[in-house]
């Protein structure tokens, strides 16, 4: 007779212990979370920054970021879908939108820390490294680049972000091996490619190949392009308009939508006079009660 060994018995149910939920569902990479959270025991709980960037299929969403005991706190954002206040209204998620998304969270957070003076950063984007040098007043802002679970591959839009955060004024450790344009055989990188990534070239090239052929696939895969009379050579002029904008002025534009004017209607209660549910139960259970004595005691 043959016995069929438990592998996981009560006692191991029992002591068995749940992950986190971001990491059953695959969000957050706990092992690199903790080495970017952790902060030096004789910093007296001074903030460590951290800037994250994230892509959607439409948006960048770029964040100033500190761990705390309740939750992260975010001390500035910028997001992709601002780019049109500045200028640009197609193009929103490649390379070129990276960097302007990173310019202006860069702008943005300086000139709220009121350091936007002291530190300029790269005012022309030529595609060399840059490393922004302390001031006599002031250090430069400090931030860790947050990546998530993204593959730190070469020419990774996010390194996109990271070069326009730089060339924004912030003191960001890295190193140029992730640009757009670095050589693994040459272990150099080329200064020309990578400018031609931050003036969206890429983009270019690719629409004066489909111009010339596929021009149906043209008009459909750049028709947003077209219908705003922009072509290849338009854009470097575009970019560089969109740099001086966000330096210009970097501050978040508040909605001017007016609130309604008339509250929306559920059902018989308007939104703002809801019923809670316990308001509901309780009013059930009272009329249940007064009909079941009416039937009990009919005399009543």
């Amino acid at each position: 007779m043959a016995f069929v060994k438990a592998l996981k018995s009560r006692a191991y149910s029992k002591r068995y212990q749940v992950k986190y939920k971001r990491r059953r569902d695959g969000k957050t990479d706990y092992r690199a979370r903790i080495r970017l959270i952790n902060q030096d025991k004789n910093k007296y709980n001074t903030p460590k920054y951290r800037i994250v960037v994230r892509f959607s299929n439409k948006f960048i969403v770029a964040q100033i970021i500190s761990a705390s005991i309740a939750g992260d706190l975010v001390l500035a954002a910028a997001y992709s879908h601002e780019l049109p206040h500045y200028g640009l209204e197609v193009g929103l998620t490649n390379y070129a939108a990276a960097y302007c998304t990173g310019l202006l969270l860069a702008r943005r957070v300086l000139k709220k820390l009121e350091m936007d003076q002291e530190y300029e950063g790269n005012v022309e984007a030529t595609g060399e490294d840059f490393s922004v040098e302390p001031a006599e007043t002031r250090r430069p802002f400090r931030a860790l680049l947050d990546v998530g679970l993204l593959r730190t591959t070469t020419g990774n839009r996010v390194f996109g972000a990271l070069k326009g955060a730089l060339d924004g004024g912030l003191d960001i450790p890295h190193s140029d091996k992730r640009f757009a344009g670095f050589s693994k055989d040459s272990k150099q990188l080329d200064v020309d490619v990578h400018r031609k990534y931050i003036y969206g070239g890429h983009v270019a090239a690719y629409m004066r190949t489909l111009a010339e052929d596929e021009p149906e696939k043209y008009q459909s895969h750049f028709s947003e392009y077209i219908k705003r009379g922009l072509e290849a050579d338009d854009l470097e002029g575009l970019y560089k308009k969109v740099h001086a904008a966000i330096r210009a002025d970097p501050i978040l534009k508040k909605s001017e939508k007016e609130p309604p004017k008339e509250h929306k209607r559920w059902g018989y209660i308007y939104a703002d006079e809801k019923m809670t549910l316990v308001f509901y139960i309780m009013l059930w259970v009272l009329c249940f009660s007064i009909l079941f004595s009416c039937l009990r005691f009919p005399g009543l």
